[in-house]
């Protein structure tokens, strides 16, 4: 039975929980009074749907059931989880607890306020225990960061709980020492915000100028990096301590105005959005979403591909559904062994998936099965690894932008030395190439083939048993040229 989440408020942030909860298998049900609620949901969803499945090397699990409820008591029954994602009102959110837990006593809320602590949240509610913090990022179906802040009111299990929700989403949750208004990030990104309100004020820069200094410099660098590790590398050989003894006095130049603020008028919201339209204006906010997410996706790809920052959030949560995913599924069917989506830098001249992106698809799945039967990174740290001897790949259709592709592996043969194996590359029911594939177990020290350890055959040899059922796949053992049987 599928877990279920309610999601209160259906705006931007709210309809990016809803996509992140329903793309990982969640049943989700919403509630708000906006008569435009469902719609305006329904094209974030559209848009994760075209991005999330993207980062994701593991098959997706079947999305879960969206219902828009009439009445918050509706959305709320049988609900394991509420995220809370209405306006930053107080006493908004304070009414809006009080109906949950009169309706659901003992349901975990987690609030998406930019700013208010869970001590606030809780003033008043008949289980104060039950209301925590957990802050998101936009767009929310894509970045990991959920800033999860709780008071002396909450248990530890329950910001334990909390927590573990965050990781079944494929969230990174990061706990607060402390309870401070507005948490980590949005203090961080306030008073960027100051400086440069003021920076557009004084005439010192357009918006679109302050922009291109983020994304052209030390945004590319925060986004791996963070302000910290930046500098210490900024540092030199020395490291951090040279850092602050070279660029430490400057705390006290007056460089910025972050204790001062420009006066909020009709002037300062003229002078914001009439630069921004002319900056931006001729994307739609759709086309804008778009644009971003397809960014996102690979600057989160090429993290991912490094197991670094929060590249590694989304190999672990990989991971951990891929135990999940095959769990009691080792019989004799294909393997289901990854999702890949087609991106801009994937085409070729022709607008086709280009033939490196073939085997690059092939390894994903190899790749992945390989670290199913335990022959992982760790293994190949022992000095034992599978080398692919001979690869023959079949085109039989055109993969082009945006299609996403089920990579499924069906073992022909193998033995203590030897593994063959048949990928299948599909766009729903139709296969688009097939791979074939013999790779051998080597010594990588003595650069010779060996016996694979006993524990990855145990976990091989199963596999191979009840593969060997199956029938043989059209097109293996098929050379260049070779007319089909």
């Amino acid at each position: 039975m599928a877990r279920k989440a309610a999601i209160i408020g259906g705006g931007v942030i709210g309809g990016g929980w809803t996509a992140r909860f329903l793309l990982n298998g969640w049943d989700v049900a919403v509630f708000d009074p906006d008569p435009e609620a469902e719609r305006k949901i329904n094209e974030v969803l559209a848009n994760a749907r075209a991005a999330l499945p993207a980062l994701s090397d593991v098959p997706m699990p079947a999305e879960g059931r969206l219902s828009f409820a009439g009445t918050m008591a509706e959305a709320v029954e049988g609900a394991e989880y509420v995220q809370e994602s209405v306006s930053e009102r107080i006493e908004l959110k304070h009414k809006v607890y009080a109906q949950l837990q009169q309706s659901n006593p003992g349901v975990l809320i987690g609030s998406s306020t930019s700013g208010f602590k869970a001590s606030d949240l809780q003033k008043s509610s008949s289980a104060p225990e039950n209301i925590i913090v957990a802050h998101p990022f936009n767009p929310v179906y894509l970045l990991p960061l959920s800033e999860i802040s709780g008071s002396p009111a909450n248990p530890p299990e329950v910001v334990e709980r909390t927590v573990q929700i965050m990781k079944d989403i494929g969230m990174f949750p990061l706990v607060l020492r402390k309870e401070i208004d507005a948490f980590i990030g949005n203090r961080f990104l306030e008073a960027v915000w100051r400086e440069a309100l003021w920076m557009l004020v004084d005439g010192v820069a357009t918006t679109e100028e302050i922009d291109d200094a983020i994304r052209m410099g030390f945004g590319l660098r925060w986004g791996q990096m963070g302000l910290f590790e930046t500098y210490r590398v900024a540092g030199g050989e020395a490291g951090m301590r040279h850092f602050m003894a070279q660029f430490g006095p400057a705390l006290k130049w007056p460089w910025t105005k972050l204790m001062d603020v420009p006066e909020f008028n009709d002037a300062l919201v003229d002078l914001v959005a009439d630069q921004s339209d002319a900056q931006s204006g001729h994307h739609t906010i759709r086309e804008l979403e778009r644009i971003r997410d397809q960014n996102l996706v690979g600057f989160l790809r090429s993290l991912k591909d490094r197991n670094w920052g929060a590249g590694k959030v989304l190999r672990d949560h990989d991971e951990r559904r891929r135990e999940a995913f095959h769990a009691g599924e080792l019989t004799g069917t294909p393997l289901k062994m990854a999702e890949l989506q087609v991106l801009p830098s994937w085409i070729d001249y022709n607008g086709h998936m280009t033939e490196s992106r073939y085997l690059f698809c092939a390894s994903e799945v190899a790749d992945a099965f390989l670290r199913l039967i335990g022959a992982d990174m760790d293994y190949v740290a022992g000095g034992h690894s599978y080398y692919t001897a001979e690869t023959h790949i079949l085109h039989r259709g055109e993969a082009k932008l945006g299609d996403r592709l089920t990579g499924a592996l069906q073992v022909i043969h193998a033995d203590d030395k030897r593994l063959h194996h048949f990928i299948t590359l599909s766009r729903g029911d139709e296969v688009v190439a097939t791979i074939e594939q013999m790779c051998l177990h080597v010594d990588m020290k003595a650069g010779k083939t060996c016996a694979a350890a006993p524990e990855v055959l145990a976990r091989l040899m199963p596999i191979a048993t009840a593969h060997a059922v199956l029938a043989r796949p059209d097109g293996v053992g098929r050379a260049i040229g070779a007319r089909r049987a």
